[in-house]
């Protein structure tokens, strides 16, 4: 069943790609499409009926063949099951499906391409991307990871990039492949960095030496480093990159320019998050990794709060989801750097839900407004697009958090952001880290004001821009609608469905990710499960070494069950700062809509500052962009033109015709010239052994 899942992208991709002529291209969709749904299906059945406590350390292998052996690196192809990666089958192939289903009607009219490919060509790319993602996830050693890894950097190119003939697609496509490549530079540092440690590079070896790795150095930099640190820190500088976190994550909002579709998958779902899957998975690392974990919270939270502020401000309706994929990425690196991965992994699964949602609900406004994508020219379209206004609704109500605070007598009740959002503010609390939780309190509040917005500008109000475009609005085809229907159901019910096994004590934690747990005698007693019906009140705390389990969190790391007694004020700050957001945007656009205008003209510094993204672009610009041109053009001027070309130029238009002339004067056609050139021979030869020679 793994091995169907695995490999049905791979064959859809190929047959659908290549064969596209014989099937046709609309074979093509509906063969990449079928598989993906079967692959969809049986990751649903692989997910419900996996059971940790069935295999040792809650993890079983499949092998499929030899991958590479060189010397003492010997590694195989092989998949890796564990809820870590059960979980991901389900979001990654869940996704992948509905945005193929989706695709038809989205691409059916594309006035992009003259040709009758384009179809089959992306409905392929969608399909490769599905598989080199779930290489990366279902990896069992860092070398497959890696595979997986720079593969969907290559689909992710040939989809940004897909409107080949738009200079600014090609421009955001080679932009999102470049800067990728360096944070892709750190994890393999990474790796290599862990194979001279352990002379492995599979996870079941590396992870057993974690706790030994603790106390050796590296050198680095000239210097001794904690070993594990410097590995820590070298993985995620890859994670940074992939997922678009604070200094490498200019390319996130450019990548834009590929279609919708490509921007649910990629950029809401999947890729973006594979981040996130790799320190969770790396997590017998991270544990003995304080400072490296430590920038990891600093980095998330910060990111967690630039994005917010730069969606404040902007227009296209893409961007502003795009931004707010960027800060919800932060919200779970925040989890994932304080020890509590099940809950960093709880919020990547409902994030899935309600964030594609949003793109494919954006995506199908732009499709009844004939591809208009700036908010300033929509409004009054929920008459015109009702099922799209209630999917869009549904998925902001999810992703502003809107649910009932307190409420958690074993049961909570609100959306999915709501529960998962809020588990990782109360973790940060709970973790001492007043600067993240203050910052995601803050983000939450900025996200709840850009997702009504959003909401505001395009279905309220009094329609603005083009009135043919307005008159000639209409609804997307069923097609485009079934998706939204099915992620509704998780963006509302995921986050309570999953609360229990994603942020319960630490013994249901434990027993649905195969960790380890015992009862303690310390610690204040919360029950089996916070508000649950047992009576005898027991703490429990993950107990076991690295590799046991699909996570590792370290006995002392008590932030999973201190997270359920945090003050009430904790509990109330993020859905409070939700009101806030909420009734500030209604205020600005739909009370007094003049307001926003008059506001940006008063703060206009503070207003382009957000608008052009904190700058960002233009630093990197003047500080690698510019400089490597100038570079490039010494180089070339004085390189390659003055030294190469002018070197070669010399000797073609001097040294060689005056040897050229000398040479025709010596074949002058007289005997007694050519007698003479012998006689200087003889001459210098007799020479050269009298002086050189033995005798």
């Amino acid at each position: 069943m793994e091995q169907i899942i695995l490999f049905a992208p791979l064959v859809g991709a190929i047959l659908g790609g290549f064969g596209w002529k014989i099937i046709g291209e609309t074979g093509a969709q509906w063969l990449t499409t079928s598989l993906l749904f079967l692959a969809a299906i049986l990751s649903w059945v692989v997910f419900l009926t996996f059971d940790a406590s069935a295999y040792d350390n809650g993890t079983y292998t499949i092998d499929i063949l030899t991958f590479i052996q060189s010397g003492t690196l010997d590694t195989s192809w092989a998949i890796r099951m564990d809820r870590l990666t059960a979980t991901m089958l389900i979001v990654i192939t869940t996704v992948s499906a509905l945005v193929h289903l989706y695709s038809f009607g989205y691409m059916a009219h594309d006035d992009n391409f003259p040709d009758t490919a384009y179809k089959a060509r992306f409905f392929a790319y969608l399909s490769f991307f599905t598989f080199a993602m779930l290489m990366l996830v279902t990896a069992d050693n860092l070398v497959q990871m890696f595979f997986g890894w720079e593969g969907v950097g290559v689909a992710s190119y040939l989809l940004i990039g897909f409107y080949y003939k738009k200079p600014s697609a090609n421009a955001a496509a080679i932009k999102a492949f470049v800067v990728n490549r360096v944070g892709d530079f750190g994890f393999a540092l990474g790796i290599f960095a862990l194979f001279y440690l352990t002379g492995s590079i599979n996870f079941d070896v590396i992870f057993s030496e974690a706790g030994d790795l603790s106390t050796q150095t590296i050198t680095f930099l000239w210097r001794d480093w904690p070993a594990l640190e410097v590995v820590a820190f070298l993985l995620f500088i890859g994670a940074m990159g992939k997922s678009a976190q604070l200094l490498l994550h200019t390319w996130l909002p450019d990548a834009m320019e590929g279609p919708t579709p490509v921007s649910a998958l990629i950029h809401a779902a999947t890729m973006v998050t594979a981040g996130v899957f790799l320190v969770c998975r790396m997590s017998p690392i991270m544990e003995f990794a304080p400072t490296a974990t430590a920038f990891v919270v600093f980095l998330g939270a910060t990111t967690a709060f630039f994005a917010a502020t730069v969606g404040l401000v902007q227009n296209d309706i893409k961007r502003v989801i795009a931004y707010s994929t960027c800060s919800q990425l932060g919200y779970m690196f925040v989890a994932a750097g304080i020890g509590v991965y099940s809950v960093a992994m709880f919020h990547l699964l409902t994030h899935a839900f309600f964030k594609a949602m949003l793109f494919l609900g954006a995506g199908s406004v732009i499709h009844g407004m004939h591809h208009e994508q700036d908010m300033r020219n929509y409004g009054g379209l929920r008459h015109k697009l009702p099922y799209t206004f209630w999917a869009m609704m549904i998925g902001t109500l999810a992703i502003t958090g809107v649910g009932i605070p307190l409420l958690y007598i074993g049961f909570p009740v609100g959306f999915a952001g709501f529960v998962s959002k809020d588990a990782i503010i109360e973790s940060a609390f709970a973790a001492g880290q007043g600067y993240a939780f203050w910052m995601l309190v803050i983000s939450a509040l900025f996200t709840s004001f850009y997702s009504w917005r959003l909401i505001f500008l395009t279905f309220y109000g009094e329609p603005r821009g083009d009135k043919h475009t307005h008159e000639h609005a209409h609804e997307s085809p069923k097609v485009m609608l079934a998706p939204l229907a099915i992620l509704a159901v998780g963006a509302i019910f995921a986050g309570m469905v999953f609360y229990k096994p994603f942020f319960g004590s630490a013994k249901y934690v434990g027993q649905y990710f195969g960790v380890p747990y015992a009862a303690q005698e310390h610690g204040e007693d919360h029950g089996d499960d916070h508000g649950g019906d047992d009576k005898a009140k027991t703490h429990y705390a993950f107990a076991g070494e690295p590799g046991q389990g699909a996570i590792y969190v370290a006995p002392e790391n008590t932030t999973l069950d201190d997270a359920h007694s945090v003050p009430v004020w904790v509990k109330l700050a993020p859905f409070f700062a939700m009101l806030l957001g909420f009734v500030t945007a209604w205020i600005f656009y739909i009370r007094k809509p003049e307001l926003p205008k008059q506001l940006a003209t008063q703060q206009a510094p503070l207003y382009n500052f957000l608008l052009n993204k904190w700058y960002f672009d233009e630093l990197y610009d003047a500080v690698f962009v510019k400089p490597a041109k100038q570079i490039g053009k010494f180089f070339w001027k004085r390189g390659d033109g003055a030294v190469i070309d002018g070197g070669i130029n010399g000797l073609a238009m001097g040294i060689i015709p005056m040897l050229t002339r000398l040479a025709g004067r010596a074949q002058s056609g007289y005997v007694f010239t050519y007698a003479f050139a012998m006689v200087i021979g003889i001459a210098v030869i007799l020479t050269f052994f009298t002086i050189f020679g033995d005798y």
